[in-house]
This record gives C-alpha cells, structure tokens and sequence, in this order.
C-alpha cells in the first residue's frame, strides 16, 4: 500500500490560539442557525459573501444590485458579470448538497460557478495556467497531466485528515489554489469549499461572510499565499484565514458580543503599543529576540482580535509597514 498523501504545514502556537478562540465564538453564537428571526441577517450575509468573493475576481456589482439580481429584478451591467452573479447565487443555495471530498461534486460546483462562462466548466483544465500579478506571474501551476492524480490525493487527504476543520479547510484551500485545478474559476470555488468544509464542521459557517473580509484584504490573502508557497509551508495562509474568520465572527451584526480570548501576551502587546509602532520597536518595548515566536503568540492573535491594525494594510510585508490600537484595543486597554 503506497504511502498516504499529506500536505506540508505546521501548527504554529498561533494556529492554535486562533483555533480556539474561534470555536469559544461559535460556541457563543451557534443560536444564530436555530433563531428563526435571524434569516433577514441569513439572506444580508449570504449577498455579503457573494459580493466579496466576485469582487476578488474583479466583479463590479455592488451588495444593493445583487440583492436585486436575487429578487429577480432587471440590473444594468455587464452581462458577464450578472451571470457570474446568477451562478454564485445557485452555487451558494445549492452548496450544502455537495460532499467536501468528492470529487464529482467539485466538479459539479464548478460546473454550476463557471456555466456559460468557461467552455471547459465543470473539467479540469487542458492546459498550463500562471497566476497573475498584474504583468508578473507569481506561480506556475502544475502540469495539466498531474492535476487528476493532485486532486486525488488533496480530497483523500480533506476526507480522513484528523486536524480541526478550521485547519484543515484553510490548508484545502491553499492547495486548491496552488494545483489550480481549472482554466477560471480557482479563486471563487477555493473560497466557496473552504465554507463547505466548515459548514460541516458547524452550519453557522454557511451564513457568515468570510469572503468579504477576505476581499477587504486581498493584497494580504494573495501575500499569504505568495509567502506559503515560497516557504513550502502553508502555516502562512492558515494564519490568515483564521484571522479573517475570526474578525468575520466578530463583526456579525444583531448577534451577542462575544470578547476573544486575552492572553498574556497579547496583553502585554497592548500595554507597550504606543501611537504607532513597528515590528521592531514592538519587539523591543517587550525585550523579544524571537521574531517568530513574536508573530505567532503576540501579533497574530491582537490582529485577529481585531485590538491592532496594520497601518498599511494592502502592503503586509512593506518595510514601511507599522501597527496601532484600534478603538476595540483601547476599550480593552481599559478593561486591564
């Protein structure tokens, strides 16, 4: 029996802190799913997501037209773009019928993303295909000869990973987009089954609107993407995405408020953050060698919980690049 695929990534002390502070949230909020008077803010998410994750893709239409679009009203707009629109809308309705780890129904939700849209929807791809950045290509797919053996072993893996699903979702997701299994549509399907993947964990994930955070920092997803490829590690990508899920958690309108978990260390972070300060001048008002060891259990989690912020926030990695309180961080500053 040859030896069982597994994807090249780390838990970091991050990842971990992430983890749990996500599932403490749903743990608080998993009324939603159950609350018949929460469909409105149902009906408001899933238009959210919709929006993010085209608009990623270079989609125009704003949340107000594809409410429209779903009300069956007449929208003025590219045609390409509403049918991107009307296929989102069938993909995310039809979704939850679909198994994480077959791969007849990936294929079938491409199929229903890319109709009319790509002559080769619903197949994998024939041919080479790059990721661009603007006139840069950043990453050179995999042959098209190895991408139905990759996929194999990627939805073997999702099936009897033993990782936590919020884990296991993002490093799905990351592969997916590295193998880069389609002609088009890579980026709007990789988003929609890591939602897949949590929703089985727990329904809520299906109505809360990661993509629109994503969206918000797509210079910051395409990054962490770009960085856990150069690395071979996609720890990178995994911190990422369970940030944008918890600050997606934490933004959810009509729902109670729920307080991320306050380590120590992010305390501490707190305590020394003045005006505004860079990595550096963090490290050293806390007497850090460990850069490291600094990112996973002090940055990550106050930018998760959305105490900080990046002054640059479309440029992650810019040498420029500094941090500061936002106003959540200073109440909790307070509460010390």
């Amino acid at each position: 029996m040859g030896r069982l695929y597994a994807p090249p990534y780390t838990i970091t002390s991050a990842i971990v802190s992430l983890v749990a502070e996500i599932s403490e949230m749903i743990g608080q909020l998993s009324a939603l799913v159950a609350d018949a008077g929460s469909l409105r803010l149902r009906r408001i998410n899933r238009i959210r997501t919709i929006q993010g994750s085209l608009a990623i893709e270079g989609n125009t239409l704003s949340q107000e037209q594809i409410t429209a679009i779903l009300e069956g009203k007449r929208v003025v707009a590219a045609p390409r773009e509403i049918l991107e629109v009307r296929n989102a809308i069938k993909a995310y309705d039809l979704f939850l019928q679909w198994c994480p780890w077959q791969e007849e129904d990936l294929l079938s939700a491409h199929g229903v993303i890319m109709q009319g849209l790509l002559d080769e929807s619903g197949q994998y791809r024939s041919g080479g295909v790059g990721v661009m950045a603007g006139a840069e290509v950043i990453h050179m797919a995999p042959p098209a000869g190895r991408v139905p053996s990759l996929m194999q072993d990627l939805m073997g893996w999702i099936q009897i990973t033993p990782d936590h699903p919020l884990v296991s979702s993002s490093v799905f997701h990351y592969e997916f987009e590295f193998i880069h299994p389609f002609a088009d549509g890579n980026g709007r399907l990789g988003r929609l089954w890591q939602t897949l993947i949590l929703s089985r964990w727990n329904q809520l994930f299906a109505y809360i609107p990661v993509e629109s955070l994503v969206y918000e920092h797509q210079q910051t997803y395409y990054a962490a993407l770009n960085e856990s490829t150069q690395k071979g590690d996609s720890s990178v990508f995994i911190e990422f995405m369970l940030t944008m899920v918890a600050q997606a958690l934490v933004k959810l309108p009509s729902t109670p408020q729920v307080a991320p978990q306050v380590t120590p260390q992010v305390r501490q972070l707190l305590q020394v953050l003045v005006a505004e300060m860079s990595r550096e001048q963090m490290q050293n008002s806390l007497g850090l060698h460990d850069r490291k060891s600094f990112r996973e259990r002090y940055l990550v989690p106050a930018l998760a919980a959305a105490f900080i912020e990046m002054t640059i926030p479309d440029k992650p990695n810019s040498r420029l690049q500094k941090y500061r309180l936002t106003e959540k961080g200073r109440d909790q500053l307070h509460m010390f």
